[in-house]
Order: C-alpha cells, then sequence, then structure tokens
C-alpha cells in the first residue's frame, strides 16, 4: 500500500511539473533586440515538492478532513435574527461615509457580483440546471441601457426595467431549446449561448460600436439631479448646486454605492420569497428528480422557463447598473471567464444557498484586491482553492438547510 502510494506520489509531481515548468519556469525576456528564453526553475522544484509531500499525506489528510463539518449559523429566533439583519443593513449603509473610495469602488463591484450570484443561484442552485452563458443575460441588460441612450436618450431609471425585461425575455427564450437538455449538454447549450451574445456584439459594429462599444454612458441621478460638477443640460442644476454644496466626486462614489446596495437588497428580498412560494418549491423539486417531478403532475416546461427567465433578469439589472457605474460597455467585459466567476461563486457558497452566495462574492471580489502582489497567479490561485473546495468541502462554505421532518422510531 505504501509503495503504491509513493509511486502514484511521484507521477503527480512529475505531471504537476510539466504543467507549472512552460508558465513559471520558463520566462521569455528581451536583451539587445533579441528574444531569449531563460529559466527559472525554482517554482518548478518547489511545486514539484509540495505536490509530491501532499500526495504522500493525502491519505492521513483524509482520515482527518472527512471529520471536518461544514460551517452552520447559529440557531436563533425570529426576532433575533431581522435584528441582526437590520444591524448588519444599517452597518453597510454608513460604512461608505468612513472608508476611503478605493473600498467603496470595491464593495460596488463585489454586490454587482452578489446581484449576478443570486440570479444564478436560481438557475443552478434552486432549480438544478447548469448554466454556463449566464454572462449573455448581463450583456444583454448592460447594453440595453448603452443602446436606449445612445439611440434614444434614456436615463438610467427609464431603461433599468426595461433592462431587466429584455435579459428576461433572453431567458425566456433560452429555455426553449434547452427543455430536453441535462447536465453537461445543457452547459454547452448555455455556453455557446454566451459566446454567441458575445460574438453579435463584436460584429453588430453599426448597431453595438462593435469592439470599441459604446461610451459615454450617464450615471444614475437623484430625484431627476446629477451629481457631478457641472449639469449636461444648459441652464439645469445639479443636486451639489442645489443643496448648496461643494462638489466632490467622492458623492457620486458612495451613491452609486448605496444604489448598488439597495439593488442587492431586493434582488435578495425578491429570491428569498421566491423560494418559499410553490414556484420555489417547484424548482427544488426538479432538481431533486425530474421524472419524480412530472409524476406529481408538475410541468417542467414551466418550471425551466421560470427559473430562466428570473435568473436571467437579476442578471439585466445587474448589467444596466454595471454599464451606469462604467461609463463604458465592450464586449470584452462579457467573456466566458466572467460566467465561470459568478458560477464559482454559486458552487463556492453553497449551491441553493443566499447567505453563501453574498458571502463568497464579498470575498472572490475583495480577495485579489488585498492581494495584488500575487495579481499574475490570481487565476492559479483562484483554480487551486475551487478544487480543494470540490474535493474537501463540495457542499460549499454554507451549505443550504433543507427543513425536515424526522420519525420517531
Amino acid at each position: 500500500m505504501m509503495k503504491a502510494n509513493f509511486k502514484n506520489a511521484i507521477i503527480s509531481a512529475v505531471l504537476a511539473a510539466l504543467v507549472v515548468m512552460p508558465i513559471f519556469g520558463l520566462h521569455l525576456e528581451r536583451k539587445g533586440g533579441q528574444n531569449y528564453i531563460e529559466p527559472h526553475w525554482n517554482l518548478v522544484i518547489w511545486g514539484f515538492v509540495i505536490v509530491l509531500v501532499l500526495q504522500l499525506i493525502k491519505p492521513l489528510l483524509g482520515k482527518h478532513m472527512a471529520r471536518v463539518q461544514a460551517p452552520r449559523l447559529p440557531e436563533v429566533s425570529t426576532r433575533m435574527r431581522m435584528t441582526l439583519l437590520w444591524l448588519v443593513i444599517v452597518a453597510a449603509i454608513a460604512w461608505p461615509f468612513f472608508s476611503g473610495r478605493n473600498a467603496v469602488d470595491i464593495a460596488t463591484l463585489a454586490l454587482i457580483y452578489v446581484m449576478l450570484g443570486l440570479g444564478l443561484n436560481i438557475v443552478v442552485g434552486f432549480a438544478g440546471l447548469l448554466d454556463l452563458g449566464f454572462v449573455g443575460f448581463y450583456a444583454v441588460g448592460a447594453y440595453t441601457y448603452a443602446l436606449l441612450f445612445h439611440w434614444a436618450g434614456w436615463s438610467f431609471w427609464e431603461a433599468l426595467p426595461l433592462s431587466g425585461a429584455a435579459a428576461a425575455l433572453f431567458g425566456f427564450l433560452l429555455g426553449f431549446p434547452v427543455l430536453r437538455l441535462r447536465g453537461d449538454y445543457l452547459a454547452i447549450v448555455t455556453l455557446g449561448f454566451g459566446e454567441i451574445i458575445r460574438l453579435l456584439l463584436v460584429n453588430l459594429v453599426d448597431v453595438t460600436g462593435g469592439p470599441d462599444g459604446i461610451s459615454g454612458i450617464p450615471k444614475p441621478t437623484l430625484f431627476g439631479f446629477e451629481l457631478t460638477r457641472t449639469a449636461s443640460q444648459e441652464g439645469a442644476q445639479t443636486l451639489q448646486q442645489l443643496m448648496g454644496i461643494e462638489f466632490n466626486t467622492m458623492h457620486m462614489v458612495i451613491f452609486l454605492y448605496l444604489l448598488a446596495l439597495c439593488l442587492a437588497l431586493v434582488t435578495l428580498w425578491i429570491s428569498n420569497r421566491l423560494i418559499r412560494m410553490p414556484i420555489g418549491r417547484a424548482w427544488e423539486a426538479l432538481r431533486e428528480d425530474e421524472v419524480a417531478c412530472r409524476s406529481l403532475g408538475m410541468n417542467p416546461t414551466k418550471i425551466k422557463l421560470s427559473a430562466f427567465t428570473l435568473g436571467a433578469m437579476f442578471a439585466g439589472f445587474g448589467g444596466a447598473f454595471f454599464a451606469a457605474r462604467q461609463g463604458i460597455v465592450s464586449p470584452e467585459s462579457f467573456s466566458f471567464i466572467e460566467s465561470a466567476l459568478i458560477l464559482a461563486i454559486v458552487v463556492l457558497g453553497g449551491m441553493g444557498s443566499q447567505i453563501g452566495v453574498v458571502v463568497a462574492a464579498i470575498l472572490i471580489t475583495v480577495l485579489p484586491e488585498l492581494a495584488r502582489e500575487f495579481s499574475e497567479y490570481r487565476m492559479l490561485i483562484f483554480g487551486l482553492v475551487m478544487i480543494l473546495m470540490m474535493v474537501w468541502r463540495p457542499q460549499g462554505l454554507f451549505p443550504m438547510k433543507r427543513y425536515h421532518e424526522e420519525l420517531k422510531q
């Protein structure tokens, strides 16, 4: 047994070294107008040693990790839970007034991913439909607002409902071709949908601006007043001028954060209500067993369409806010890596767990910003963390709590 374990460890370490070698072991450098490949074997050797040691102690780790239990929220009363929720909301509202601009910007981005994660959680976590093209709905929402402003001069608040409706329509249309598909086949079709949307945005140059995208998208207003130095329309007043206060760019940063917080809370509240309604129970029934779901008289077609439609709607809202925050949209912002990142948020937090999605979105957004010196290895570290989660904690950080009744013996 020990000999077989050592043999497997050697093979794994060699394969790891072969994978690491072209990425970290060979550096392309330019000197005197010539390109040279300089070997750096330190990282390759360290990778070989680390994988070898981990494989050798894997049997011991497996016994201990099998006993590790997922963290669970303490049992508290409904009144205490609501009190804690309101305290967290009040702290989140007050936090940007005591933080720097960079921290508020990162928090705003995290809230966008919270919206996207909660939307995908409906499709993947509740209905059990693997969607790898969720970024397509995100792009539809962003470009809907951008196009409505570019061609019709619509404001953010006018375009926001239509952005969600357009994304929901695309989700509804996507649902029809995939009604008979499951598992890997469903994932391939949804992946193709996301890529089709991106390629259309690139090639429809006359409409979408092609690879350059659409720029000059205005920020949201507050009661019709802009939070800028000067109003875009002649004779109009900005909010600072109306209130008689000095202009500060931090005002817009805080406003965008609070708006993202409101959208995230609304998304959380709606999705929380949906899973408690009959449609939510139908999603869970479809996820557990489609055949049993059909035998109970439910219509899997309608259930799948409702999951795709509602999940896409939240992505559309997030896309419209993203376009308003950035001021520019381009196809490069909606690549497959975004879909993978959103799916990783759902898996890492725990499929079907709303608090898990929120925590995972914050971790995945904030931690890379805190470790910028490892930015070159961000995706490598990210992939390693996901592999470890799948091996040792497949249920996620905060697995969904399922209510059940036990019969006494």
